[in-house]
């Protein structure tokens, strides 16, 4: 688990800057702390580097990255995990591979010396993110793992492709402009991001399953962007009968522990994530049988009942021996740290439960560990949240009747009004472009487009006239596959568009792999393993979502493991206290929002208009302003917070100055 790093010339005769490659190296120093490496190819106007977390082969100078291949034909950089290494090492040495390395990342310049890159890809299974360049064919080739937990960035200026693990990582290079695009400030601020965008210029994401390749030709780029994996659903008229309930409780029992198995291999302890819901309490509980010795459980609690979740984790903890560690949170600590997070998470946050994260990344690394299990992921493979039950019972459930659904409809607002305004919209909302291609608009993106009513009065005068007449629904909709939403069940739709869009846009961002990885902290998550995950879209909507029950397979596949009051317990969403509810967070708020909202502020940025803002704040705090309207306005205030500080960060501070400056703090030098 690491971060890399690299650059390619268009002109091959142009040599890249080692000092340039070093500090993009030191920048992302909390990804990789345990030392760094780079690699030029003098003669192919290419190089890369890397910054190293020791977590699968821990002598130093043999698991050091760029890898090369012995006849030097191939570079390579990874960041992630590549599990099932060890069998594939042993497969690959019998057949004559000399491996210099215990890394799982080395296997990869052996797949692909002997197999090329679409085998490469198929025996890929992990979190990862890959830059290769093959000197044969000229050709680099950046590959994201399947559901985006590891980040990739890349752009091309000035006749160059840089690259990196991280935007900072680009920005540190001293070609690369920093700014904000105003579609881009546009969807910071709704919270909800175009798949393969960022909030700033040319600054583009690897999509998850996606290897880009670039070729050099004439004195230009030729490049490719291809998808190798897809949460693919059945059609429809592909499913047919079910098969027995039983068929599926033990195929999610069989992959599910064998992705768990997998994720505790490595050189250095192992611990796992604990919060009261049945996703991690089922990783805590897997892990806990698979070793010898106690598994280490770390849980954030908060200072407010209504989403404090300990009492049930402590219960699982308790029933399989689990040494817990319980972090407290008070109200006032988030806001602290939110400048911070902002730092790694390099987007707006809606909840500040990005922070807790990070701070309790921190706590974990404290306490001796750097390798943890997480329970994300489950909610999106057995449809776990409100608005997939939302969405079934209004679009996937043709037998019922209306009153019938309008009673299923009532009971899921009111066991899930803490979120309502967040993971729910408060009012219905029929997006055209999005109900067009899915043919409704998916209950979880429509909180988020009701908030992008707000988004044109916030924007400055010069931004707003580059979005007059722009459908942010619309641009989401473009960036979707209509080939793998059409003929598919309505659930199937509604889950295949929150992770092409949320999971990967925010919990695998500032709720994963960003605040994770700001305290040098590996967060694996097995429900993510696409082997169960190319069995769970085999399953029948039926089996996902039975009754008001839902991850009803899952809860039946691991019913023997969990205590009676979390096997029937309803979903709840893990989310920190919105500002509103606790006056010492909303004075914290209001404390950061003094510094980055003010008149001065704002007109130093150019993003946002001082009056939106203030228009915002006073809808927020008027009398008939309901606690819906405020728990979403609660996210538009940390997105207009958000945006501000994304701009001292990045654009007003000089980044690349900071990242030399890193370098010759940690005394790595070309």
């Amino acid at each position: 688990m690491c971060g890399i790093a690299g650059v390619l010339h268009a002109d091959p005769k142009q040599p890249v800057d080692p000092e340039t490659l070093v500090a993009m190296a030191a920048i992302q120093y909390h990804r990789g702390p345990d030392g760094f490496g780079y690699r030029v190819e003098k003669d192919r106007g290419v190089g890369f580097s890397h910054a190293r977390l020791t977590i699968i082969d821990l002598d130093e100078n043999r698991g050091r990255q760029p890898f090369a291949s012995q006849d030097g034909n191939l570079m390579l950089a990874v960041n992630g995990e590549l599990y099932d290494y060890k069998r594939i090492r042993t497969e690959l040495t019998s057949r004559g591979a000399k491996f210099r390395s215990k890394s799982d990342s080395e296997m990869v310049l052996h797949l692909y010396e002997r197999y090329g890159l679409e085998e490469t890809l198929k025996q890929m299974r992990g979190e990862y993110a890959v830059a290769l360049y093959d000197r044969a064919k000229d050709r680099l080739m950046l590959i994201r793992d399947r559901f985006g937990v590891k980040p990739l960035y890349w752009t091309e200026v000035n006749g160059k492709i840089v690259f990196g693990s991280e935007i900072k990582v680009l920005f540190a290079h001293p070609d690369v402009p920093r700014r904000f695009n105003s579609q881009g400030l546009y969807h910071q601020l709704m919270q909800t991001v175009v798949p393969g965008t960022t909030a700033f210029d040319g600054i583009h994401q690897v999509k998850p399953g996606h290897v880009i390749t670039f070729e050099r030709r004439h004195g230009k780029f030729e490049i490719k962007d291809e998808r190798y994996w897809d949460m693919d659903f059945p059609l429809l008229s592909e499913r047919g009968e079910p098969e027995d309930d039983e068929v599926y409780i033990e195929g999610v029992r069989r992959e599910l522990m064998e992705a768990v198995q997998l994720r505790l291999e490595a050189d250095v302890p192992v611990a796992c994530y604990l919060s009261g819901g049945i996703d991690s309490c089922i990783t805590l509980g897997l892990s806990a049988a698979n070793q010898q010795s106690p598994v280490k459980a770390f849980t954030i609690g908060f200072d407010n009942k209504d989403y404090d979740e300990t009492p049930i984790a402590k219960e699982m903890a308790e029933s399989v021996g689990a040494d817990q560690d319980i972090m407290r949170l008070n109200a006032d600590h988030l806001y602290d740290n939110l400048v911070e997070t902002l730092w790694h998470a390099e987007r707006t946050i809606y909840n500040t439960l990005g922070v807790a994260k990070l701070l309790m990344s921190r706590h974990v690394n404290q306490a001796g560990y750097r390798v943890v299990v997480t329970g994300e992921g489950s909610d999106e493979l057995f449809a776990g949240y409100p608005a997939f039950r939302r969405d079934m019972f209004l679009h996937g459930l043709d037998h019922m009747d209306p009153a019938e659904r309008a009673s299923w409809e009532q009971m899921l607002a009111e066991s899930n009004k803490l979120f309502s305004g967040a993971m729910l919209a408060e009012n219905e909302l029929d997006d055209p472009a999005l109900s067009d291609l899915v043919g409704f608009t998916p209950s979880c993106l429509q909180p988020w487009l009701a908030t992008a009513a707000h988004v044109p009065g916030l924007m400055s005068g010069a931004m707003r006239e580059q979005v007059q007449g722009y459908e942010p629904g619309r641009a989401i909709a473009e960036a979707l596959d209509g080939d793998m939403i059409e003929g598919r069940h309505p659930l199937d739709k509604a889950q295949y568009v929150w992770i092409k869009t949320m999971l990967e846009g925010q919990i695998l961002t500032w709720g994963g792999d960003r605040v994770d990885m700001a305290n040098s902290m590996e967060a694996r998550p097995p429900f993510l393993d696409h082997h169960l995950a190319e069995f769970a879209t085999k399953i029948p909507p039926s089996m996902r979502i039975r009754g008001r029950t839902e991850k009803y397979v899952l809860r039946e596949s691991m019913k023997g493991l969990l205590p009676k009051v979390l096997y029937e317990r309803e979903k709840f969403a893990f989310m920190a206290p919105p500002a509103h509810t606790d006056p010492k967070k909303w004075a914290a708020m209001k404390a950061l929002a003094d510094e980055y909202l003010s008149d001065e502020a704002i007109e130093a940025a150019g993003l946002l208009d001082p009056a939106g803002v203030k228009a915002l704040f006073a809808l927020h705090e008027a009398e008939d302003t309901s606690a819906s309207t405020q728990v979403q306005l609660d996210a538009v205030i940390n997105h207009m917070i958000g945006v501000q500080v994304l701009h001292s960060h990045f654009v007003a501070q000089d980044v690349p100055a900071l990242a030399r400056r890193k370098a010759q703090e940690l005394g790595w030098a070309a």
